[in-house]
């Protein structure tokens, strides 16, 4: 059972916590501070099956846990689940690598019949980590010409099937 390890209700959150939360509906039979664990431990260094290489590492260090969970007003069965990730836990200035593990595989985990991100908070100790432009906004309106406007990156859907004509109109929408 994922609760007996990453149900921690009595966790005070630190500033320097990653903190995530989780709109669960749990599959039937399964109570809410076990989907609420569930998600916190595949989210972050928890498995379906016990792994020898638990012993290597000191898992209170980088697992995640859920601290509070409460009731959806109104929505039968879904739950806001609130899970603490230490920053020990992630890469530095890797958008890619947060996401990836605190959305990735959970999103498929068959204790739940549904999972959704609902907010997440960034601490600024994380935050610093990310370089961002080199050379700043300035610099990149000049290169693009472009100003007074926001700019966005964006793909364009869908990404396969387009005529070269049609996905340029697609971009040229875009701008």
């Amino acid at each position: 059972e994922y609760k007996l390890t990453y149900y921690t209700p009595e966790y005070e959150t630190k500033d320097t916590d990653i903190l995530a939360a989780f709109r669960v509906t749990p599959q039937p039979g399964v109570p809410p501070e076990e989907a609420g664990a569930a998600v916190a431990a595949e989210s972050s260094t928890g498995t379906w099956t016990t792994v020898w290489t638990d012993g290597l590492t000191s898992l209170d260090r980088y697992k995640g846990r859920c601290y509070h969970i409460e009731p959806v007003l109104g929505e039968k069965d879904q739950y806001i689940c609130y899970v603490a990730y230490p920053l020990d836990l992630f890469e530095e200035g890797s958008v890619t690598n947060m996401f990836t593990s605190i959305v990735g595989n959970v999103f498929g985990f068959k204790a739940l019949r549904a999972l959704r991100l609902e907010d997440l908070r960034v601490p600024p100790a994380y935050i610093k980590t990310f370089q961002g432009p080199p050379h700043g906004i300035q610099v990149e309106r000049d290169k693009l010409n472009k100003y007074g406007r926001p700019l966005l990156g964006c793909t364009i859907k869908p990404k396969l099937g387009l005529s070269a004509k049609n996905y340029g109109r697609a971009v040229y929408e875009c701008l």
